[in-house]
C-alpha cells in the first residue's frame, strides 16, 4: 500500500461498519419486525389530524407568496456569506507586496483585492437596496398580513 493510502484506512474501516451496521438494521427490522395491517396504520396521516376531503384542493395565496419570499430572503444569504467571508480578510505579505492569506487546502487564497473592495462593496450595497425594495413593496402590499 502506498503512503497516502493506508492513512485512509480507519476511515475506509469506519465506513465499511457503518454500512455493515445499517444494512444488519434493515434486514433485522423487516424480518423480525411486527406487520399487523389494520385499517388505522393504513390511513394517510395528517398532522395528527384525520384527513377530510381531496388532497389536491387548493391552498391559499398566501401560503405561496410566503414561500417565494423565504426563498427569496434565503437566496440572498446564499449571496452574502461568501462575499462577508472573503471580504475583508487580513493575511500576510509576499516580497512583491500582495497580500496572501493560507487556507486550510495549502494553497494561497487572496481573497478580494483592495482594489476591488470598494466597488464589491457597492455591489452588495445595490443588492441589499434591491432585497429592501422588494420587501417594502411586499409589506405595502398586504403579503405579510395574515387574513
Amino acid at each position: 500500500m502506498s503512503g497516502q493510502l493506508v492513512t485512509f484506512v480507519p476511515i475506509f474501516v469506519f465506513i465499511a461498519i457503518l454500512v455493515g451496521f445499517v444494512i444488519t438494521n434493515l434486514v433485522l427490522a423487516h424480518t423480525i419486525g411486527p406487520k399487523n395491517k389494520t385499517a388505522v396504520k393504513q390511513m394517510p396521516y395528517e398532522s395528527g389530524m384525520d384527513p377530510i376531503g381531496d388532497a389536491r384542493q387548493p391552498f391559499d395565496v398566501k401560503f405561496y407568496l410566503v414561500a417565494i419570499l423565504f426563498l427569496v430572503f434565503d437566496v440572498e444569504l446564499l449571496f452574502l456569506y461568501p462575499w462577508a467571508v472573503s471580504a475583508y480578510v487580513e493575511g500576510q505579505h509576499n516580497e512583491e507586496g500582495v497580500k496572501i492569506v493560507a487556507s486550510h487546502l495549502g494553497h494561497a487564497s487572496p481573497g478580494i483585492p483592495f482594489e476591488l473592495r470598494g466597488t464589491v462593496f457597492g455591489v452588495m450595497l445595490v443588492f441589499i437596496a434591491t432585497l429592501a425594495i422588494a420587501y417594502v413593496y411586499a409589506w405595502r402590499k398586504g403579503v405579510f398580513k395574515w387574513r
